[in-house]
């Protein structure tokens, strides 16, 4: 137990993900274990919500984590579980869509789906992910 205890959280910072609206860390890891705080359905570039419903949201948060995951050099094969929180129970096949398309042929990870009655920025959909991939080296 002392080992996890002495284990260093490290911050990850990330230039592929749109910038935190709020005061959070996005990226953190300990040991393994790296937690990427619920992405909701924003543009890199313009930081602006995307529209035009669920899927399309659910496909966005999903580019998103395949961006900051290319960029930390990390396999979707290393995800062990994601968690998802909609607003509409009734759009469960909508992001059971871009799931299977996101997810293709690879091994899917474990996940949670969680109706919830808002989100931030009204997002339709929000979705956080835990990793396990080689321990950080602080700087």
């Amino acid at each position: 137990m002392s080992d996890v205890l002495s284990l260093q959280r490290v911050v990850l910072p990330s230039k592929s993900l749109p910038r935190p609206r709020f005061h959070y860390s996005p990226v953190v890891q300990v040991g393994p274990f790296v937690f990427v705080g619920g992405l909701v359905a924003l543009d890199a570039s313009t930081g602006a919500l995307i529209e035009g419903g669920t899927y399309l949201q659910a496909r966005q948060v999903l580019a998103n984590l395949a961006s900051l995951a290319k960029e930390m050099g990390w396999s979707l094969e290393q995800l062990l579980l994601v968690r998802i929180f909609c607003t509409d129970f009734a759009a469960f096949p909508e992001i059971n869509r871009a799931w299977e398309e996101f997810f293709g042929d690879l091994t899917p990870p474990t996940r949670t789906f969680v109706g919830v009655l808002a989100l931030p920025l009204g997002a339709l959909v929000e979705m956080e992910f835990q990793f396990v991939v080689p321990p950080a080296v602080p700087a």
